[in-house]
């Protein structure tokens, strides 16, 4: 049940019909692992605590840095030299008290990786690297969880749900196959902070509505964000039936 604090906390999202007190339970018994707490992970983490998500499963095995704060808006200049993770669950404990971090605060990897998606019910890929995102999208078909990948970089950012328990769903690697070009870094290229602001905001909510259970995911399709002109379309996505990491899943 929700107590009477909570009721008032989350008053103006339990108000709409979507949620209610039943999605507002949901989300209390969710748990979600959000990888990278840096630019998009900020945003993710700060939107899923605050609306009460009973448990966020933050991993992280880099520092705070000064050029991190730009756009990095989970942690401060206080926060500098401190350990992401630690320094997301102060503000997280600042904003909700009532939710509980788990910390993953060394590299994943394959067989902690694969214990950390199956211990959840969404995972959020909010990492950096090209190689982290297909580990991450393996781990979720085998696992059969539901993933919700975002990136961003110079002005362009990209949006898209994975959620290969459904039929038409692809996964990450139908899309982008071993890559197509040399990565790029923000330290690289550079970003804009309120980019990975909206894409880690489109991020959280897609979660959310997974969670509790409403609207329509954004499986099947890609959404690309123009900055420049302030410009978004969305693109259909097909599951490749030859795909190496998920075509077993489908017979």
């Amino acid at each position: 049940m929700l107590t009477d604090l909570e009721l008032l906390r989350y008053s103006r999202q339990i108000l709409l019909a979507q949620v209610d007190i039943d999605g507002q339970l949901r989300l209390k018994q969710g748990k979600v692992l959000v990888v990278g707490v840096g630019g998009l992970g900020s945003p993710v983490a700060l939107y899923l605590g605050a609306a009460g998500v009973g448990e966020l499963h933050l991993a992280d095995f880099d520092s705070v840095d000064l050029t991190n704060l730009q756009r990095q808006i989970i942690h401060d200049s206080d926060s500098v030299g401190m350990s992401k993770v630690d320094s997301a669950i102060k503000r997280l404990q600042a904003i909700n008290p009532e939710v509980t971090v788990v910390a993953h605060r060394q590299a994943l990897d394959e067989d902690s990786l694969a214990a950390a998606v199956t211990a959840v019910d969404v995972v959020l890929d909010c990492s950096d690297n090209f190689t982290t995102r297909e580990a991450v999208n393996a781990a979720c078909v085998a696992a059969g969880k539901p993933l919700v990948s975002g990136a961003a970089i110079r002005l362009e950012g990209q949006l898209s749900v994975f959620d290969t328990r459904r039929d038409n769903s692809p996964c990450y690697h139908c899309l982008y196959g071993h890559g197509s070009e040399a990565e790029l870094t923000c330290s690289e290229a550079g970003v804009l902070g309120p980019l990975v602001g909206l894409v880690g905001s489109l991020q959280a909510l897609e979660a959310l509505k997974l969670l509790a259970g409403f609207g329509e995911p954004l499986v099947g399709r890609l959404l690309l964000i123009d900055a420049l002109s302030t410009r978004m379309r969305e693109l259909r996505v097909k599951r490749d039936p030859a795909c190496s990491v998920c075509a077993h899943r489908h017979g």
